[in-house]
């Protein structure tokens, strides 16, 4: 069931749409090559899911790596940007990550990239991922990981929330863990990245501009210029 929070995503991707399906076409190759090493061996015959597809980043990287991709987002005009860029095996289908419209195991492999943050029950979003993936399939999770010091991640949220009303929670990477565990799943792998983000640039992808932008470049984890954030790329089994 939709709330608050659900409205707070749709306005605010809804607002920026045409921006954020601009960075999400920059990003795709890349993506792509690092998944066809993160997730390998790929037999090419999987069938994906994208949960919380956005502009279609993930499930257009998977594209060419598997046979079927389904992007799942709450966003209209995000799943109208990215199936104009949708090759004929991804489809796109609006739906919630906490309650998706699929049968228990019908996905090899099923994917989360950058959503988790905006989710306000994030661990019903890992468990309806272990839940749409079949015995024996893999789930991949992508999402920005808070400091391990909860003051330091406190203050890392205000600054996001001030940016971008849609954010909910960093989650630390020790969390994250504890949800695949908590879903039975076996990690497999994992990898951390460092990302130096000019300010300017992100707070415009989010909308946020004018005195607005100088009201939040204050409250910024680094300074006014940039901050650096952190990453991780899961990859889980389950049994």
């Amino acid at each position: 069931m939709a709330d608050a929070h659900d409205d707070a995503v749709r306005e605010r991707f809804a607002r920026t749409a045409d921006g954020v399906a601009a960075h999400a076409r920059a990003q795709v190759e890349q993506v792509r090559d690092e998944l066809r090493v993160f997730l390998a061996p790929i037999r090419g015959d999987e069938r994906a899911l994208d949960v919380g597809t956005g502009a279609g980043t993930l499930a257009l990287a998977l594209a060419p790596l598997v046979g079927e991709v389904v992007g799942v987002d709450i966003v209209p005009e995000l799943l109208e940007a990215a199936r104009r860029d949708a090759p004929a095996n991804v489809t796109f289908v609006e739906g919630e990550a906490t309650a998706l419209p699929f049968e228990n195991g019908s996905f090899d492999l099923a994917c989360s990239r950058r959503t988790l943050h905006h989710v306000g029950r994030p661990e019903l979003a890992v468990a309806e991922l272990a839940r749409v993936c079949r015995a024996g399939g893999r789930i991949f999770v992508d999402d920005q990981i808070a400091p391990a010091d909860p003051l330091a991640a406190l203050e890392l949220d205000r600054f996001e929330r001030a940016r971008d009303p849609s954010h909910h929670r960093t989650l630390p990477d020790l969390d994250l863990r504890h949800l695949f565990e908590a879903n039975g799943l076996r990690l497999l792998g994992s990898r951390q990245f460092t990302h130096r983000r000019a300010l300017g640039y992100y707070l415009e992808l989010a909308g946020c501009t004018g005195e607005d932008a100088e009201r939040v470049k204050e409250l910024s984890p680094g300074d006014r210029e940039q901050y650096v954030a952190e990453s991780a790329w899961y990859l889980c089994a389950k049994p």
